[in-house]
């Protein structure tokens, strides 16, 4: 989802840490072998909003009325949470056989499946390599993430092409892929920032709300967002047999639920998936879906309630406006 978290949290200075940051993710990636330098470059180099890093980055600035100052340690910080998405980014790509990501070949279409498991694999070590000079509590932090990437990307493997899967089945799925890193990541702030406890836990919990926002909006665009906003073709979950949130709630429905069902249960040609997201489209769910993002967005804004005014407001207001950022159906 291509959302320019810099500019919607418009904080002091952002912008210019995540240069920063930009600098050493380069440098994070580059090896003696110029070949596994170009291969792990290919996904960095191909940019992508830094949501992540740009959370890391916020967090660590929660204590501070005036926003991020980001020592060494933070940067780093950004710089792992970082790797470890664009590296479960290779695998997961190889998973679901797709040919674009940030609008760039895939590391798999350009060089086969094996180079992308490898670069993928080469990233999460890099990744942990780093977290490990930041101390015991990061380091073991981010290995722990890294197995919730996993088992929510089990999940979601475990349910494809099933059009009974479950509300709750989702939801564990998205909370281990996508929220366990987006909390993660703001926790690596506050801890290599030095902030008290009760600062760590409220922004622990803040990225794990956000993060559930995050996915269920990703998961909304996929249906009514095109391949240009998206960087990859649209429809893809479906086509993949991946059920979404709008999938699982028009499944539900009676009447849209007896039109859709029909279509899925396995691989979908585009003239299908091109009718199956019409029939999601029209069908109401989407706006269930976006009632529950705002359910996850307003736990976010409660969680950081009572953070520094700068930063706490910025990242309270910014689950609401991501889902205000979604094209109108």
């Amino acid at each position: 989802m291509a959302v320019n978290v810099a500019h919607l949290l418009d904080l002091p200075r952002l912008e210019d840490e995540l240069s920063s940051l930009e600098r050493r993710l380069t440098e994070a990636v580059s090896t003696e072998d110029p070949f596994l330098t170009q291969v792990a470059r290919h996904l960095v180099d191909a940019g992508g909003k830094r949501l992540r890093p740009a959370l890391t980055l916020a967090a660590a600035g929660a204590g501070s009325a005036d926003g991020p100052v980001a020592p060494d340690e933070v940067l780093l910080g950004g710089v792992s949470v970082e790797l470890v998405h664009v590296g479960s980014l290779c695998h997961d790509d190889v998973i679901d056989e797709a040919a674009t990501r940030r609008g760039v070949e895939t590391v798999n279409a350009k060089w086969g499946n094996l180079i992308a498991i490898l670069a993928g694999d080469f990233l999460l070590a890099r990744a942990s390599e780093i977290a490990a000079g930041l101390g015991t509590e990061v380091a073991g932090l981010l290995a722990a993430t890294i197995a919730k990437l996993c088992q929510g990307q089990t999940l979601e493997i475990q349910a494809a092409y099933d059009v009974n899967r479950s509300e709750t089945s989702y939801l564990a799925a998205i909370a281990g892929k996508t929220a366990s890193l987006m909390s993660a990541a703001c926790r690596i702030g506050a801890l290599t920032a030095g902030l008290d406890r009760d600062q760590l836990e409220a922004l622990t919990s803040y990225g794990h709300a956000f993060g559930m926002v995050f996915q269920i909006c990703d998961d909304v665009l996929d249906v009514v967002g095109t391949d240009q906003m998206l960087g990859k073709p649209a429809g893809l979950d479906m086509v993949a047999g991946v059920y979404t949130l709008p999938v699982i709630r028009t499944l539900a429905d009676e009447d849209s639920g007896a039109e859709l069902r029909p279509l899925l249960g396995g691989p979908l040609d585009p003239p299908e998936r091109d009718k199956a997201r019409a029939i999601v489209r029209s069908s109401g769910a989407i706006g269930g879906c976006l009632e529950l993002a705002r359910d996850y967005a307003d736990q976010a804004a409660s969680a950081v309630d009572g953070l520094a005014p700068t930063v706490g407001q910025a990242l309270g207001r910014l689950g609401h406006l991501v889902i205000d950022d979604l094209p109108a159906v």
